[in-house]
């Protein structure tokens, strides 16, 4: 596998570009500490991301298919412009399942100059997307590693329509998770909040729990939901923290045995190692009017206690 240096000066020392599988092009981030992150172009799909330990803390399937057009499954998928099937594009929308573009010379972020592990993607509509999405728009996604190995992820989208139209959409960090064991597996943060219950056809309940626990299939959209959620993995003595900004809403999800077994780029019991907690804006569309951009952001963490 080629470890070649990407080719632009002005980022050279930011990231390293090679071949991933099926000689797909993806991005290397490393921090000074051993930490580090891979991006594939394909989707500006995070698919790897370690700490300083050089423990993998996103889940991707064993059965992962990296054969454009098929998303890749587990890592962070990118839900744009529609999520799930809220809306009349195909699951999860187009994003991850196109091929971005390296951006050298973006628009300034206000990002932590002390983020030196980084790269700037870019996705604009090509012409199909626009038969199925008629709207022009402008996808920035920046991935970064902070100094402690934090993963930072940064969208920004604008509308850049010129016929006067806004245009509205969904969108979720689809974020797989690694955990030791799902059943004991707890997420906090979540509490008394309402959800939407996708198991139940979207009814609408509040959650009861003092926290979340794995013994079945769980799939819901929790709604206005704080900046920070925390995903405590006993086996590992671990905890991820997600912190998000610009995202109201979050999403949890594990397929167990039976959808497991239907999906067929995911192993059977592969439910176990995976928690997907996503960072999201789902129950009330954002709406941009032409030259309006938004920014919505997460920076993930793990600490051990």
């Amino acid at each position: 596998m080629s470890n070649e240096k990407a080719p632009s000066s002005a980022s050279s020392s930011s990231y390293e570009l090679s071949k991933g599988i099926n000689g797909l092009d993806k991005v290397i981030l490393r921090d000074a500490r051993g930490s580090s992150a891979e991006v594939y172009l394909y989707g500006a799909h995070v698919t790897s991301w370690k700490n300083d330990h050089a423990e993998e803390l996103l889940f991707l399937s064993s059965k992962a298919i990296f054969k454009p057009p098929k998303p890749i499954r587990g890592g962070i998928p990118i839900c744009f412009p529609q999520f799930s099937n809220l809306g009349p594009l195909d699951s999860h929308g187009f994003a991850r399942n196109q091929f971005w573009t390296i951006d050298d010379s973006p628009p300034p972020f206000p990002t932590s100059t002390s983020n030196k592990a980084f790269v700037d993607l870019i996705l604009k509509p090509s012409e199909d997307d626009i038969k199925i999405w008629p709207h022009s728009f402008e996808f920035r996604l920046r991935v970064a590693l902070g100094p402690g190995g934090d993963l930072l992820m940064t969208s920004r989208i604008r509308n850049t329509n010129i016929d006067g139209k806004p245009f509205s959409f969904t969108f979720a960090y689809h974020t797989y998770f690694s955990v030791s064991d799902i059943s004991e597996v707890r997420v906090e943060g979540l509490e008394t909040l309402d959800y939407l219950d996708n198991l139940q056809k979207r009814e609408r309940f509040t959650e009861q729990g003092d926290a979340l626990t794995f013994e079945s299939e769980f799939d819901r959209i929790y709604l206005s939901t704080p900046t920070k959620i925390a995903i405590l993995d006993h086996e590992k003595k671990r905890t991820i923290v997600l912190r998000k900004d610009g995202l109201p809403d979050a999403v949890v999800w594990n397929p167990w045995d039976k959808k497991a077994k239907a999906i067929s780029d995911f192993g059977d019991d592969e439910y176990k190692y995976m928690l997907c907690v996503e960072a999201a804006a789902i129950e009330k569309p954002i709406t941009l009017k032409p030259g309006e951009g938004m920014e919505g952001k997460t920076r993930t963490f793990n600490c051990f206690f």
